[in-house]
């Protein structure tokens, strides 16, 4: 039995550092790069390799591409020890991400492509592998698998996490599925009706009867357990790339809740995990330690 499986997303990410965001008019229209790097990345991969570089074993669950690519992907998650004997090999491109990055700030812009033939379907599941888990972890990139995936975990009563980034029109039922949702900030409105974020969490919390988590950006995270409000607030780093943290924020959120800890502790570590990801470049790349992490986080 594996601590944590996931299914999800995986990605190649063409990483340019500029001076500055573009613009089409005046002297922002034409920037020189100032480092340019491949780095692997995507949401379910980068949450695994964040488990496993803390000490979990993983397996994860998607399809890479038959290009180089793909085995740049596939190489990167074994050297991370991610266990891949269950993920499909499509024919085709892999899924890559071109990363503008900010350098003053290191805020960016994701530019992503993802070929149709990547998609994971519901069928391509089998219950007994997906289920050998402490834990499961799906985004919501092939939300029909994703559901499917969440539903076999309860059905085995295995808890599920979830990294929701967008909303449309199965999220509510991916939401349902899991048993503690990890949103991002920007999800909670169009999903709840609420501007500020606690009231959309207790709207949440009349039809979810889990922990309900969401990553706020430089402003930490907050986290819903039973009536009880948790806030963790941004840490001051030194940003050199904010890309994959999120990501890392939801991995280190296993880490402590697998070990046990109590919310308020969940919260603290995986808030830690994420700042730490920030002051490095990449998504995987920039996965921290679980001796980093204890440590700034204590």
């Amino acid at each position: 039995m594996f601590d944590v499986i996931g299914v999800g997303a995986n990605s190649v990410d063409y990483v340019y550092r500029l001076p500055q965001f573009p613009s089409p008019d005046g002297p922002a229209s034409k920037l020189r790069i100032t480092h340019h790097t491949i780095s692997c990345g995507g949401q379910t991969a980068t949450t695994l390799c964040t488990c496993t570089a803390m000490g979990l074993t993983s397996r994860y669950i998607g399809a890479t591409g038959s290009d180089d690519n793909g085995q740049i992907m596939r190489d990167a998650l074994v050297e991370h020890g991610v266990d891949i004997g269950q993920s499909l090999e499509s024919d085709g491109h892999n899924a890559f991400a071109v990363i503008l990055l900010d350098q003053r700030q290191g805020e960016r812009v994701v530019l992503w492509e993802r070929p149709l033939g990547l998609d994971l379907a519901p069928g391509d599941l089998d219950p007994l592998v997906v289920c050998d888990t402490r834990l499961l972890h799906v985004d919501d990139v092939d939300i029909d698998t994703a559901i499917r995936a969440a539903s076999m975990g309860r059905a085995a009563g295995v808890p599920i996490t979830s990294d929701i980034e967008r909303m449309d029109e199965r999220t509510e039922e991916l939401v349902a599925a899991v048993t503690i949702p990890i949103f991002a900030e920007h999800v909670l409105e169009p999903l709840t009706g609420e501007r500020d974020i606690e009231r959309a969490l207790r709207k949440l919390r009349q039809r979810h009867a889990g922990m309900l988590s969401v990553t706020l950006g430089a402003r930490g995270a907050m986290l819903l357990a039973g009536d009880r409000l948790y806030q963790a607030p941004g840490l001051p780093m030194p940003i050199v790339d904010t890309t994959g943290a999120g990501d890392v924020f939801r991995g280190g959120f296993i880490v402590a809740m697998l070990r046990g800890d109590p919310p308020e502790g969940i919260l603290r570590f995986a808030n830690a995990a994420a700042a730490l990801s920030c002051t490095r470049l990449g998504a995987i790349a920039s996965v921290p330690t679980l001796a980093e992490t204890q440590a700034l986080s204590a």
